[in-house]
């Protein structure tokens, strides 16, 4: 019997080193660090909880747009209470925050993010950094851009520890971007 359901030919991963050629160094890192992260945790993918991490771990910048250490402790006790098993129940669950579009397989609805191992919501917070870079005129994303990029998902797991430490999303990103003097597209536009 054959299957009567014509099959999507799916859609080559873009090239690794394409990818993390559009990287700042310091970016590079934070993308190795959750790669990492998300492995050590037994997570299929990377999401956006995992970026956050690494990129308040090695980014200074991105520490420096937090209002203090206080604030900045609480933020990585839920993101520790994660990774150890902890807190938030994430793990085994794939991040989907509805950014990228459903794309129907004969066996079961799927996302596409076209970024193999990334959450749907990961893939497209790294593809809002990209922009914000370009837009800007910079050829490479750094953590700032993504952290703005994740802060403008309400829906993503790294909005969710931010707002369980207190912080307004939001209100981030505006402060991130006043400070830097550079526009910025929110997820709406």
């Amino acid at each position: 019997m054959q299957n009567r359901t014509p099959r999507i030919p799916q859609q080559p991963a873009p090239n690794r080193a394409e990818f993390d050629a559009r990287l700042t160094v310091e970016l590079a890192a934070v993308v190795t660090g959750a790669r990492r992260r998300a492995l050590r945790d037994g997570d299929r993918q990377i999401d956006t909880a995992h970026l956050l991490h690494s990129l308040i771990e090695s980014d200074p910048e991105v520490r420096a747009a937090f209002e203090g250490g206080p604030q900045l402790a609480k933020v990585l006790g839920y993101l520790v209470q994660r990774s150890i098993g902890y807190g938030l129940r994430w793990q085994g669950a794939v991040e989907d925050s509805g950014a990228v579009p459903v794309v129907e397989d004969s066996d079961s609805a799927v996302r596409d993010t076209g970024v193999e191992g990334w959450s749907p919501s990961a893939a497209s917070a790294m593809a809002e950094a990209h922009e914000r870079a370009e837009l800007r005129g910079d050829a490479r994303a750094g953590g700032l851009d993504l952290l703005v990029a994740l802060a403008s998902d309400h829906e993503c797991r790294a909005v969710e520890v931010l707002q369980r430490a207190g912080i307004h999303a939001e209100q981030l990103a505006a402060r991130i971007v006043g400070t830097s003097g550079q526009g910025w597209r929110g997820a709406g536009g």
